[in-house]
This record gives C-alpha cells, sequence and structure tokens, in this order.
C-alpha cells in the first residue's frame, strides 16, 4: 500500500523539507524539496551515491568536481557518487530544486568544513 506524507510532516530546516526514505519503510532513496534565497546554498561535500537535482525554478551555480555550470528551471543535474559538488542559488529570486540521494539515509561529507544550516538533522 502506498502513502501520502505531506509536507508539513517533513523535517524542515531554514532552506529546506527533507524526506528521509528509510523512514517511511524499504524506500531506496531520500529527497531534499529546497527553498532558498540568492546567494544560498550548501558546502561543498560529497556522499557515497549519487545525487540528482531538479531545478524546478530558480537559477543555481553548481560545482561538480572542477567544473561549475549554471542552470534555470527545466535542467536536471547529475552528481556521480563520490564526487565534490554544492551548489548556490545565483539567481535574484527564490530557488526551487528537489534534491534526490540514491539512498534510504543521507550520508554527508563536508569537505569545506561543516555546514549545520545544511547539514540533514537525521541520520
Amino acid at each position: 500500500m502506498g502513502s501520502i506524507v505531506p509536507f508539513e510532516e517533513l523535517d524542515p530546516t531554514e532552506h529546506s523539507h527533507e524526506f528521509v526514505g528509510a523512514d517511511h519503510g524499504a524506500v531506496p532513496f531520500s529527497l531534499i524539496l529546497v527553498h532558498s534565497q540568492p546567494g544560498v546554498g550548501p558546502k561543498v561535500h560529497r556522499h557515497p551515491y549519487p545525487e540528482v537535482f531538479i531545478v524546478e525554478s530558480g537559477q543555481a551555480t553548481f560545482q561538480i568536481g572542477d567544473q561549475s555550470i549554471t542552470v534555470g528551471s527545466g535542467n536536471v543535474v547529475v552528481s556521480p557518487a563520490g564526487e565534490a559538488h554544492g551548489f548556490v542559488n545565483s539567481g535574484d529570486g527564490e530557488l526551487h530544486l528537489t534534491a534526490i540521494h540514491g539512498a534510504g539515509r543521507f550520508s554527508t561529507e563536508w569537505l569545506a568544513g561543516d555546514d549545520p544550516t545544511w547539514a540533514s538533522k537525521r541520520r
């Protein structure tokens, strides 16, 4: 049987809401629903699994490895497993994107120092 999880039941942070797949049965991925203001984004980090970003509205500049790319709404950005990456809202308005983590729980290694604003509160 499927389930419905209202946004208000997701773990909120200042810039996002988090869906931890393992908390909802054997769901093998987790999501971060990002809603951040201009100039805001997580520090460079990496995961032992791939992360896929769906840019829904706004503009973001992604750093993936040594590549920097700016994209707007209607784009999908992929960071391979183990690759250093991060992004910042480089537009004038609010950025909305969905970050899909290829694991039931978040596992993040912060490469530029801890980022408590963006670190998942749930492990």
